[in-house]
């Protein structure tokens, strides 16, 4: 214990491998209790004359929504010496109600996904203040980033593998069997991010000390940011809705453009998706100026909109197939909302020098985000019923790129005009001549 201590001070290698690797296994078994669920078609199961595995997916939500409610005050509030005892709690809780869902018999054990969604929200803000703050902070969110891109798919596919060697096990009960396999592995990630150092004096000269924020401190940044606020919110949204409508439905969607797919186009497509992303948000590690990487990041959502809306378009006309649209559009998309929810205000907060923390900004975005995942679900229920899933996710590509491209452009006006006020464009064309 000792020298891995030890390492952890003085080897920046070593510090950077295992905070990707703690984050990346962190997370991705965060989704081991909260995803595999989605694999099971349920077919033939209604409840109030809505498909009940869209029923499932709402309530669960639902759940994970008033989750990012609870974060802005509990993550924003959140003390370092509380990290440890929560996220396993919050694991343990989620586990729990899995467990209820499957001895509960349909059709009432629907709102037991919603107590599985109630904690799994705020482990993302517990595992990103571990990685928050610090000169290497898009490096090390990496694991964290991947994680979130590849997770879903790769589960999907253990799900498959572990229901095939256990086909007696239902789809209710599968959903608790992943997350008993994977608990153990979840409790050793857990352990390898409560040994990851404070950030140095160096992180908080370069980064500034984020700390937890008071009443005060979010009224303040809230007055001063909440146009920019807002309208990355906006966009941040549109990209969570999107991102969980293709992930939920990604079955039915592939059954619908590729009838013979095979059940590891999943895990294929995601971790192309995951090592292209995984480049991008490296590169931004290697711009030092947060000027500089904070208009990188602005540039590196809009080129991922434009490949998300621009595959979709390609598809439409038959230039590209089921495999590569389903790999761009995905890529796309999480090219432009990854940078959001790891770098952009990382790199604000740095950048303005607020008394904050990401979790703050990023739960603010995240619980109106899921208000729109469940929105569209129920739109599509009602008023898009003769519409397939694959229609949807293309118009809703459409609309992605369309309206997320102006938000940013006036997002982008605003930035600039704050940055002039400030002083801080005319101190950073100082260092140039």
């Amino acid at each position: 214990m000792k020298q891995i201590n030890k390492l952890l001070v003085q080897s920046k290698v070593f510090f950077i491998c295992w905070c990707m690797l703690a984050a990346f296994g962190t997370y991705f078994c965060m989704y081991a209790f909260r995803k595999p669920f989605t694999s099971g078609t349920y077919a033939g199961l209604m409840l109030w004359g809505i498909d009940y595995k869209a029923v499932l997916i709402i309530t669960q939500v639902l759940g994970y929504m008033v989750s990012k409610f609870i974060g802005i005050k509990v993550i924003s509030e959140l003390k370092a010496s509380g990290r440890v005892k929560l996220i396993i709690k919050l694991i343990v809780f989620a586990e729990l109600a899995l467990i209820l869902f499957g001895l509960v018999p349909y059709p009432y054990n629907f709102v037991f996904l919603f107590l599985n969604g109630l904690p799994l929200g705020m482990v993302w803000g517990i595992v990103f203040s571990y990685l928050e703050g610090r000169r290497f902070t898009e490096m090390l969110a990496m694991g964290l980033s991947i994680s979130l891109i590849v997770s879903s798919g790769i589960l999907k596919t253990i799900y498959f593998m572990v229901h095939g060697w256990f086909p007696l096990v239902s789809e209710f009960w599968m959903p608790c069997v992943i997350g008993l396999i994977f608990l153990p592995l979840f409790l050793l990630f857990v352990w390898m991010l409560s040994v990851v150092p404070n950030p140095t004096e160096t992180d908080k000269l370069l980064r500034v000390e984020r700390v937890a924020m008071t009443k005060e401190d979010k009224r303040i940044i809230l007055k001063e940011y909440g146009p920019a606020i807002i309208g990355t919110g906006l966009v941040y949204t549109i990209l969570t809705t999107m991102r969980d409508f293709r992930d939920n439905f990604s079955v039915e969607i592939w059954n619908e453009i590729a009838p013979h797919w095979d059940k590891t186009v999943f895990s294929i497509t995601e971790a192309i998706s995951g090592v292209i992303v995984l480049a991008a948000i490296g590169c931004l590690s290697l711009i030092r100026s947060n000027i500089k990487g904070f208009w990188a990041t602005q540039y590196l959502v809009v080129l991922g909109l434009l490949i998300s809306g621009g595959s979709t378009l390609l598809f439409h006309f038959h230039v590209l197939g089921p495999f590569w649209w389903m790999l761009l559009v995905g890529m796309g998309m999480f090219l432009a909302y990854t940078p959001i929810q790891v770098v952009l205000f990382e790199r604000m907060i740095a950048l303005f020098k607020l008394k904050a923390n990401a979790g703050f900004f990023v739960y603010i975005c995240d619980s109106v985000g899921y208000l729109g995942s469940v929105g569209l679900l129920l739109y599509k229920e009602f008023f898009m019923r003769d519409l397939s899933w694959s229609k949807v996710l293309m118009q809703f590509s459409y609309l992605l790129t369309i309206l997320c491209v102006a938000l940013l452009v006036l997002v982008a006006i605003f930035f600039n005009r704050k940055l002039w006020d400030k002083g801080l464009v005319s101190r950073e064309l100082d260092k140039i001549i």
